[in-house]
């Protein structure tokens, strides 16, 4: 078996899925990279075609026929990046390889179309619309009203995403993102509860897995407040508020859009009121230590879980939920490199053993964007409650100082 791994930069979290893929032993994993991988990890693809630009379908495609020249023809391409996951698509169809077609990956990487999909299907949304004018964004302000969210229809994580209150905010966001006929901006309803987050995994269109987290608080908050230090829970109970009905929505996504073999990640929101909504949902492993916290609480790792879904078409579960896990990302207030972290000594101290991996911040590094900040502490015990003390405690002490460039 000729097993092709889009992985253009050797990026931890990618890397472990590749490992996971390398494990399987299932003949040759050739990669296709911007920057292979290095050190320990040098030897993981068995032979490698780099590209300059792993955006542009046509030199991922003369990449991997470069790969089916040396060893054949491919039996499954692969790749867990979210902005690659169409042009995954369009590769398959052109190699006549098995895996997600080209419509399904639209539907869930496009989150106009998705949305209209999963209206179809009657599961509640939040209401949308594309804006190619300041026309459009008018009438849909008329409809929903303030608070509304503008975010790119392929975007992802948070990125590039608006949270407008006023017609002002709204007038200098649309003038940012200057929609227009062929570059369209979508407006979404503004979603209002505890937003969490529901991973499937699906074996020829059967879910055969479902497993929650909870975020504290909301990502969008999150990315608005740099000094906030996000926190991912996996509780060991699957029995909170609304996790059974948003189990039964992922199923009925999964259904609507179509998956075959794959993980799916939703978000999904409680409103005050108990109503559930989905926020969306992609056709990818999840981020934000998802995937870690997820086998940290079965006790497995989901890293295979997935290899085995979109290699073999398999399942080896079920895995039962022994322990809860969370996830605390380090983050501060200023700008500049990492200058040094605070209070690190007593967490571990007063944690101990709870504490299973940590990635501390870099000095020097430069202050990262991203939500997921420059670091994260791991913990796991039996008990949630435990877990989410531990939680409570490393974003009380932990801190971040960053100095100017």
């Amino acid at each position: 078996m000729n097993i092709v791994f889009v992985a253009p930069f050797p990026a931890e979290t990618t890397l472990r899925f590749v490992r996971a893929t390398k494990a399987l032993g299932h003949g040759r994993l050739l990669g296709v990279v911007h920057t292979p991988p290095a050190g320990e990890d040098s030897g993981l693809f068995d032979d490698v075609a780099r590209v300059d630009d792993p955006m542009d379908v046509g030199q991922l495609a003369a990449a991997v026929k470069s790969l089916a020249a040396r060893h054949g023809r491919p039996d499954r391409i692969l790749g867990i990046l979210e902005p690659l996951q169409v042009e995954l698509a369009k590769l398959r169809e052109h190699f006549g390889v098995e895996g997600t077609d080209v419509r399904t990956a639209e539907l869930f990487r496009d989150k106009a179309l998705m949305k209209d999909a999963l209206r179809a299907a009657g599961l509640p949304c939040a209401r949308h619309r594309l804006l190619h004018s300041f026309q459009d964004a008018g009438a849909f302000i008329d409809e929903v009203g303030f608070p509304i969210v503008l975010k790119p229809p392929a975007g992802m994580a948070c990125q590039a995403t608006w949270r407008i209150h006023s017609a002002d905010t709204l007038r200098r966001a649309l003038d940012a993102l200057e929609p227009r006929p062929g570059a369209p901006v979508l407006a979404e309803e503004f979603l209002v509860g505890t937003e969490h987050s529901l991973e499937t995994t699906t074996i020829r269109g059967e879910v055969k897995m479902t497993t929650s987290t909870d975020y504290h608080p909301n990502p969008l908050e999150v990315v608005e407040n740099d000094w906030i230090q996000w926190v991912v829970v996996a509780p060991r109970e699957l029995d909170g508020p609304g996790v059974a009905e948003a189990s039964d929505l992922a199923r009925r996504a999964v259904a609507a859009l179509g998956l075959g073999s794959g993980t799916t990640h939703m978000e999904w929101f409680r409103r005050a009121d108990g109503t559930l909504a989905i926020g969306e949902i992609a056709a990818r492993p999840p981020g934000a230590n998802i995937v870690r916290l997820t086998g940290l609480a079965h006790d497995t790792s989901m890293y295979r879980v997935w290899a085995r879904a979109v290699v073999d078409e398999a399942f080896d579960g079920p895995f039962e939920r022994r322990y809860a896990a969370g996830s605390a990302f380090l983050r501060g207030l200023g700008r500049g490199r990492v200058l040094g972290t605070e209070n690190i000594a007593e967490i571990q101290k007063s944690l101990g053993d709870l504490v299973v991996e940590a990635k501390l911040p870099t000095v020097g590094a430069s202050k990262s964007a991203s939500y997921e900040g420059d670091g994260y502490i791991l913990v796991r015990h039996q008990e949630t409650d435990v877990v989410r003390e531990a939680m409570r405690r490393i974003v009380s002490l932990a801190r971040v100082r960053y100095a100017a460039h």
